[in-house]
């Protein structure tokens, strides 16, 4: 089975999977560890998150980030 990928800025892709998730800000704030004032924050673009808060989305969602050659 081949792996597909699909290119996108990190925080776009962070969006994505806290949307499709369906979870609570809630549950995602005891999951993570993250507030979940933090996680409304970055999900109406108000403001970013901290690089910490992003590997720990990453990891619980199961998301990696690939150098794309030639670039």
């Amino acid at each position: 089975m081949t792996k597909r990928t699909t290119k996108m800025p990190v925080s776009e892709a962070l969006k994505k999977a806290i949307t499709d998730s369906g979870l609570s800000y809630l549950r995602l704030e005891k999951e993570t560890g993250i507030l979940r004032q933090n996680l409304m924050n970055f999900m109406a673009g108000r403001t970013s998150l901290r690089l910490d808060s992003v590997d720990k989305l990453a990891v619980f969602f199961g998301l990696e980030m690939t150098h794309r050659k030639g670039k």
